[in-house]
């Protein structure tokens, strides 16, 4: 098993930056890994996921703002956020998933099955 603890979140205000961390228990280099979110009254949306070779994709809101990156060696998941607005206001969460067939990655939640506890963004305007 695979353990996740996230941190980085706070209050920023619109325009500003924050870094987030999630910290694996175990080896993450073969693993599906990614971030999601939660907005009060909204679905769980995946916002970045990066594949065992650093592949990436984002959801099309971020894209451009935010970069994920891992570091194998450290067992560790990043998320730079810049330019945060207010509609990134969530709960931001990690999570590490097993690649499909040839190592593919999805970014679906179902996909992943690891889950961190969740750190909060708050972005005021």
């Amino acid at each position: 098993d695979v353990q996740l603890v996230e941190s980085g979140g706070g209050l920023v205000q619109a325009g500003g930056s924050l870094r987030l961390s999630c910290a694996a228990s175990g080896y993450i280099s073969t693993y599906c890994m990614g971030w999601f979110r939660r907005a009060p009254g909204k679905e769980r949306e995946g916002v970045a996921i990066i594949d065992p070779d650093s592949e990436t994709l984002y959801a099309y809101s971020v894209k451009g703002r935010f970069t994920i990156s891992r570091d194998n060696a450290k067992n560790t998941l990043y998320l730079q956020m810049n330019s945060l607005k207010p509609e990134d206001t969530a709960m931001y969460y990690c999570a590490a998933g097993r690649t499909v067939g040839r190592g593919a990655c999805f970014a679906a939640p179902s996909m992943y099955t690891y889950w961190g506890q969740g750190t909060q963004v708050t972005v005021s305007s």
